[in-house]
This record gives structure tokens, C-alpha cells and sequence, in this order.
């Protein structure tokens, strides 16, 4: 939802004190959050009234922890869905988890009279979990999106109204390592007078692992063009854009976590030039962005003439000199971007070949040691490094 509609939608949740003075009870079923006369997220599923599987769900909810080993605050979650599906219980919780102020969507499964989490994916954007209204939901059988209220029509990737009951979907066909969108239609609310037509998220594909969450808004369209051909399952590796810097908690790096450079929303592309290697065809250079919920990333992308495989590089956070090391094979390089004006000035180390040299942009082998660049701009010198060991 918009800030705006976000503005105006009342949200009845208990406060968070300490999670030591929490008071042993039930998760509520369904979430007591209205737009208007209309609850958001009503009980769903034909266990919903069952009390023992609400106990259940309960116990395995209150057992769980995060990576950094906070525990839900059961009096601000909630089971947004309860049922068998498939023959098979499910529930889905939406957790809040006060000590990193994150909402995590977790989904659980029974062997019997007992429940555990399965499967746990951390909200992306900071805040409550049910201001969204599509939630993805892990299924042997492809993906199934869970839908509030407000949701009139859900369409996927091929453009076809998804069938649902109690606002839990079909599976659908989404690949494994490629971003698909699915597009939901909004009634008319409180919050959103005229409704919305269009409210586009991005499917990041089912190899996303835990607890990253695989969707991302995509509100102009420009996620979909961005990630045309590329592996999602590249992006999100360790060395890859999405993946490559790691949260950090205190002063140390959390790998089990979320990584800081998890797109959120508004990724888009941009084309820097050609780029010729070893006298071959020219490739295609682009600079992907995304925002984060740590801010404004950013990486390159090289496309070769050859249909090769493509070449990404980590992520950089936003910087007045932009820093990246593109892992081409036999030949990396380090590629520097900035917005050039005629009082910025790029240095770098002596004896450096330039391969691209135009104002903004310069490629250049990678350094086999550790060397500086340095943008003079605004009466200001900005310094970054790159080259073996890395960053």
C-alpha cells in the first residue's frame, strides 16, 4: 500500500512490552486490522475455529526463534490462515518480532498434534506484514499467494486470474530462478477510494531460500525489464548483487540473516555503454538499482555479444564514485561510475589501462592488489578501493 493509504488504515495491536512480561495465551485468528468497515484479514482456512490447532500453532510459534535469536511477540501476530490443503495442515503466521523491528511471515506444517515452522521468510520492507495484502506461500506443488481482503483479483505471471479459496491460491507455476509478476487488483476502500488496477509485484522465483522474501514491488514495471534473462538464483548467491552485503547486528555480520542488499522495491536499469573485450563484439554494460531496506544498491550487469553466460557484480551502495568488481572470466575487471561534471575529477593508480574512458564511466582490469581511485568533486575527494583481497 501507499503512505497515504497506509495513513489511513487503523491497525488494533496490543503494545509490545517485554518479551519477559509477555502473558502464556493464544495467538488471535485472522488480524484485527480494518480499512474502513472492511477487515483486512479475516480468519481464513477450515481449521480457523479450531481451538486445539490454534493452541498448536501457538506452542511451535512461541518456540521459534530468529537467526539473531528473537523471539515472536504473540500479542501483535496472528494466524492469517488455517486450513488443509492438499490434505495436509497449514497455517500461516504473520509474526512480529519487536527486537529487530522485522515481521516475518512463517508457515508451518503438522505431523500429527504437533506443528512446527517450515518455512520462515523475513518482510522485506520494515513494518507490519499485514500492510501487505500478497503473501507468498512455499508449496510442494509451485506457489501459492495468500490474499487479504482488499485483493479483487489476483493474475499470474501469464496474465490469468488465479483461482483461490479462503484467499489462499492454487498452485502456480513460477520458475525456479527467474522474476515473473503477479498483479493484483484492489476494491474500492477507505484507504483507496478508486481502488487500484494494477498493484505489480515481483516473483523472484521459488529458488529463493529462506528467510529471504521473494517479492518485490514493482509498481512502474521497470523490476520486470530490469531482470529480463538474468538468474535470480545468481543475483541472490553470496557474490551476487542481491546477496553480496551481508546485515550486520551490532558489530558483527549476521550470514544467516536477511542480507543489507535484499531488494525491496524500484529496481530499474540503465545502459552505460559497450564494452569490448579481447577484440570480440561488443557487449552490453547496464547498471542495475534497487532499494533495500538500508537503502539505495546498486551493481553491473555485462551482457556479451556471444549469448554468453552473463556477468554480474556485489553490490555498492550508493556513493558519489561507484565501485565495482565484474568477475569476467580470465579477465576481471573493476568498473567506476559517477555523475560527471566539469568541476569532478577522476584519478586512478599509474600505469592503469583504461578499456571504456568517457566522462562517468572508466573499466579498467581488475588490480591484482589492493589500489585506490579517487573522484574529486565539490571541493570534496572521495576515496574507494578495489582489487584482490576483496572488500
Amino acid at each position: 500500500m501507499t503512505a497515504t493509504g497506509l495513513s489511513t488504515l487503523l491497525i488494533a495491536v496490543t503494545a509490545c512490552g517485554p518479551v519477559a512480561e509477555r502473558q502464556p495465551r493464544d495467538l488471535r485468528v485472522g488480524y484485527d486490522s480494518m480499512d474502513g468497515s472492511l477487515t483486512v484479514w479475516p480468519p481464513r482456512g477450515s481449521l480457523a475455529e479450531d481451538s486445539a490447532v490454534t493452541a498448536a500453532v501457538t506452542e511451535a510459534v512461541r518456540d521459534w526463534r530468529s537467526p539473531v535469536d528473537d523471539r515472536v511477540h504473540l500479542p501483535s501476530s496472528g494466524i492469517l490462515f488455517s486450513g488443509e490443503v492438499d490434505g495436509l495442515p497449514l497455517a500461516l503466521v504473520a509474526a512480529s518480532v519487536p527486537g529487530e523491528a522485522a515481521s516475518w511471515l512463517l508457515q508451518l506444517t503438522s505431523d500429527g498434534a504437533r506443528y512446527t515452522v517450515s518455512h520462515a521468510t523475513e518482510y522485506t520492507d520494515p513494518g507490519y506484514l499485514i500492510y501487505s495484502d500478497v503473501l507468498p506461500v512455499q508449496s510442494p506443488d509451485g506457489r501459492r499467494y495468500l490474499t487479504s481482503e482488499r485483493v479483487r483479483r489476483l493474475a499470474g505471471p501469464n496474465g490469468r486470474t488465479l483461482s483461490a479459496t479462503d484467499g489462499l491460491t492454487d498452485p502456480v507455476s513460477v520458475p525456479r530462478c527467474r522474476a515473473v509478476t503477479v498483479t493484483a487488483t484492489l476494491r474500492s476502500t477507505e484507504s483507496l477510494p478508486r481502488g487500484r488496477a494494477t498493484d505489480r509485484l515481483l516473483d523472484l522465483g521459488t529458488g529463493t531460500t529462506a528467510p529471504r522474501y521473494p517479492l518485490v514491488r514493482d509498481e512502474s514495471g521497470s523490476g520486470r525489464r530490469a531482470l529480463t534473462g538474468l538468474d535470480t538464483c545468481l543475483l541472490a548467491g553470496e557474490d551476487g548483487p542481491f546477496g553480496s552485503i551481508l546485515r550486520r547486528v551490532g558489530d558483527r555480520d549476521v550470514p544467516q540473516s536477511v542480507p543489507a542488499s535484499w531488494p525491496m522495491a524500484k529496481l530499474a536499469v540503465r545502459t552505460l555503454g559497450e564494452l569490448t573485450l579481447d577484440g570480440g563484439e561488443p557487449g552490453e554494460l547496464e547498471q542495475l538499482t534497487w532499494e533495500s531496506a538500508e537503502g539505495t544498491m546498486s551493481a553491473v550487469v555485462y551482457r556479451p555479444a556471444d549469448d554468453g553466460p552473463v556477468v554480474l557484480s556485489p553490490a555498492d551502495r550508493t556513493n558519489p564514485l561507484q565501485v565495482y568488481e565484474l568477475p569476467v572470466p580470465d579477465q576481471p575487471l573493476v568498473v567506476l561510475s559517477w555523475r560527471a561534471t566539469k568541476d569532478t575529477t577522476l584519478s586512478v593508480p599509474p600505469n592503469t589501462t583504461r578499456l571504456v574512458d568517457r566522462p562517468g564511466l572508466v573499466v579498467a582490469p581488475l588490480p591484482e592488489r589492493r589500489e585506490t581511485f579517487s573522484l574529486a568533486a565539490d571541493e570534496k575527494t572521495h576515496y574507494r578501493s578495489a582489487g584482490s583481497p576483496r572488500r
